[in-house]
């Protein structure tokens, strides 16, 4: 059986319940795909849903690095970044590399949830019928 899409979650604080709330609302979707969090994001969807998660450390310890070395390797589709732009962030050039290695090597990413439900609305349409494809599998 084919894996359904790698897709990568990470959340601010203020915006965990966002994201909680919208894997809740597209369980059976979630439920296809291989999951990648932060540590605390990863933490509370696994506890609170039930879904099994593969977890990185947490985003201000490198978590969202973490990620970001997974999207440069080809082994993420998609990234849902709920984030919180009225509070600033110490590790503020962290996410913004994550940000920019989603742009260089052509990964969707969304960044609220209007932008995550449009991503979940394709990624629904493709599961099952075809295997997103990372763009550096494309060249070998």
């Amino acid at each position: 059986m084919e894996r359904g899409p790698v897709v990568a979650l990470v959340a601010h604080d203020a915006k965990k319940d966002d994201l909680l709330r919208l894997v809740e609302e597209h369980l059976p979707l979630f439920a296809g795909f291989h999951l990648l969090a932060t540590g605390t994001t990863g933490t509370l969807l696994a506890r609170e849903l039930g879904l099994p998660i593969e977890r990185m450390a947490g985003g201000p310890e490198g978590g969202d690095l973490q990620i970001g070395a997974r999207i440069a390797q080809g082994e993420v589709d998609a990234l849902i970044f709920l984030r919180d732009p009225l509070t600033a962030h110490p590790h503020e050039p962290d996410i913004q590399a994550l940000v920019k290695v989603c742009d260089v090597h052509e990964v969707a990413v969304a960044t609220n949830l209007a932008s995550a439900r449009a991503l979940l609305l394709h990624l629904d349409r493709r599961h099952g019928q075809m295997r997103l494809v990372h763009p550096s599998a494309q060249n070998g």
